[in-house]
């Protein structure tokens, strides 16, 4: 299996930007450039404000056999989330995404889930808040080749394509490095490429899609072939990922902030290793005020 689905991205995670402070709602340029200097910075502002809100994380992850039909009994998660920054030397900080387990199917977390083979797919404690590859700091990393206008939950949007930079995939499979049983993700730069709906006049981000280009070889270290008889070479077919977002509503001050609805992700591997469907959804929105005081999501 493996472990971390959404760290690219995800994802999963808290992305989108918050709809206090709006841009002013002038004509939107449809020139690329100038459409992601405007999306970036509804993200920045987003990283600024999100600290000061937590909400639980549910993930439900089911195996899958080859038809894509449920293979086994699935596994569902429940995290209390919320967004960190991490400064080092005079490098920009990095927001992340930080998780607490709090139940597993219904139960408290034990001491065993932390290395059982059944916890290879609990979601990272720690992973890399998704929408940060719109940001001018990773603007290099990607290439935004169109924009054009349509709708998303009947809402009018900027539909934004975008591509890897690096269109060459060299993953390696590796171990899961939190010690879980028969369990595995990779390293190694893999090329995909995906599209952003964005609002028209708010630049809030509204969903984005994201998948590999094809099938992509896993190359298998001899160690990790004798040790778990895999083949030299594993491949990954597919990982799709699709995240959408909602207005949430907090008052005692109004606000209202564009947040996480969910998280659906595709992964499917052959040659011995197992596919997974794992859905991610969020809700229990609590906003932290300057003054102590929690506000929840009405």
């Amino acid at each position: 299996m493996r472990r971390h689905l959404h760290a690219l991205l995800a994802i999963s995670a808290l992305p989108a930007a918050c709809a206090c402070g709006l841009l002013a709602a002038a004509q939107v340029p449809q020139d690329i450039g100038a459409v992601m200097r405007l999306v970036g910075e509804r993200v920045a502002e987003y990283h600024r404000l999100v600290q000061n809100v937590m909400c639980v994380e549910r993930s439900t992850v089911q195996p899958i056999a080859s038809s894509l039909s449920p293979d086994g009994f699935s596994r569902t998660v429940e995290s209390e989330l919320r967004v960190e920054f991490d400064a080092e030397g005079g490098t920009p900080a990095t927001a992340n995404v930080v998780r607490v387990i709090r139940r597993i199917n219904g139960r408290a977390p034990r001491e065993r889930d932390k290395k059982d083979r059944s916890g290879c797919t609990d979601p990272n404690p720690l992973s890399p808040e998704p929408l940060a590859f719109l940001l001018p700091a990773h603007r290099d990393e990607y290439r935004f080749t169109s924009v054009r206008s349509g709708k998303e939950n009947d809402r009018a949007a900027l539909i934004i394509d975008f591509a890897s930079t690096e269109r060459t995939s060299r993953p390696e499979l590796i171990e899961d490095e939190h010690g879980h049983d028969d369990c595995f993700d990779w390293t190694g730069p893999i090329s995909t490429r995906g599209r952003v709906w964005v609002d028209a006049t708010t630049h809030d981000v509204l969903r984005v899609d994201r998948r590999i280009d094809g099938p992509v070889d896993l190359r298998v270290p001899w160690p990790l072939q004798r040790r778990h008889n895999l083949p030299p070479w594993v491949v990954l077919e597919r990982d799709d990922q699709t995240m959408r977002y909602k207005p949430v509503a907090f008052g005692d001050p109004d606000e209202v902030m564009m947040l996480p609805a969910s998280i659906e992700s595709l992964t499917v591997l052959r040659s011995g290793l197992q596919s997974i469907r794992r859905i991610e959804t969020f809700s229990g929105y609590r906003r932290f005020v300057t003054d102590g005081r929690i506000v929840k999501e009405p």
